[in-house]
């Protein structure tokens, strides 16, 4: 690829120190940032970074005087709120300037967990039964089979989900409800609780679409009696990673099963319409049945991460999946009818 000149926006917060001596960069919570502008350097492209909170101003003025060939997109936001990030690449779209990672439509589809499972429904994917409980409303007796999990409706990343989001009866379901209506001021979803095991699949392109391997969280050295599930603890803190043995690795499965929840994770980001990149997230229960849980446009892409080590595993190395990321941007045609 030619050398060019890239504009990586990052949250405001999340802006790479230029000196990193003597820092912890594997923990730091701009890893990502610093993994993806520094490699991108190391590829011999010129990388302005702008930190943006609440104003569009920083991205208008960074595009005028840096004139990129391309916006690195590194936001899952706008002003604190997680749903604007489709709101900031359709600005810019408006701009007609090339971006990576997902298009506004897609990442509106995946957003919304409901909307993403109608959708899956219709083109016959499975999924586990659910309803939705909106802000307001109070929870009614469910047809649903306990156990049942709990969760924003919008939020990722595991944003308020813990042990106690697995509920088995209708006062635990109906006091998680009202946790997720209050701390974390979204509708609730609920839906049936797939105990089982946790896989993850990359995907990567806009019409010619590559799946990597079918990755899995291990919950191997979790203690008795404990939902195996990714909590946000499990996600985030790698102190409780490293107590309980939580690691994520190639799955091991028969070639088939592994082959064909490839192919469905491939059909979930042509349903939802994404483009780029995403990370396809499934539920295997003990009978080897497999279940989509969601689909998450733009996933992290830090070296070592999920996404990054499956790549790596497929045989694409961070370079070169960065450099991927970025052809897809630049051959994405917004305007088209899909």
């Amino acid at each position: 690829m030619k050398k060019l000149r890239i504009l990586a926006l990052v949250h405001k917060h999340l802006v790479p120190p230029d000196d990193t001596a003597g820092v912890d960069v594997v923990n730091a919570e701009w890893k990502m940032e610093f993994d993806v502008t520094v490699t991108l350097e190391g590829e011999g492209h010129e990388v302005l970074v702008a930190g943006v909170h609440d104003d569009l101003t920083p991205i208008r003025s960074s595009i005028d005087g840096f004139k990129p060939d391309i916006v690195f997109n590194l936001l899952e936001g706008f002003a604190d709120i997680n749903t604007f990030d489709q709101n900031v690449v359709s600005f810019l779209e408006l701009l007609r300037i090339p971006y990576t990672g997902c298009n506004p439509r897609g990442l509106i589809l995946a957003r919304d967990k409901s909307l993403g499972k109608k959708l899956l429904t219709y083109h016959r994917v499975p999924v586990p039964d659910f309803m939705v409980v909106r802000r307001g409303h109070a929870v009614r007796p469910t047809r649903l089979r306990f156990p049942l999990i709990v969760k924003s409706l919008v939020f990722e990343a595991s944003i308020g989900i813990s042990q106690a989001s697995v509920v088995e009866n209708q006062e635990q379901l109906a006091r998680r409800v009202q946790f997720v209506h209050e701390s974390l001021g979204t509708a609730a979803l609920v839906e049936e609780f797939i105990d089982g095991r946790e896989l993850y699949v990359g995907v990567i392109g806009n019409d010619r679409l590559r799946a990597f391997p079918v990755w899995e969280m291990s919950f191997a050295q979790m203690p008795e009696r404990t939902w195996h599930l990714a909590t946000e603890r499990v996600k985030w803190s790698t102190k409780y990673q490293k107590k309980h043995g939580i690691m994520t690795d190639a799955a091991i499965l028969p070639e088939a099963v592994a082959a064909q929840i490839q192919h469905t994770a491939k059909r979930v980001y042509r349903a939802l319409d994404l483009n780029g990149y995403a990370r396809i997230d499934f539920r295997m229960d003990q009978a080897g049945r497999f279940y989509v849980i969601e689909a998450n446009p733009n996933p992290q892409l830090a070296w070592g991460e999920d996404f990054a080590e499956s790549a790596e595993r497929a045989g694409v190395m961070y370079p070169a999946l960065l450099e991927r990321i970025v052809s897809l941007g630049l051959a994405w045609q917004p305007e088209r009818v899909r």
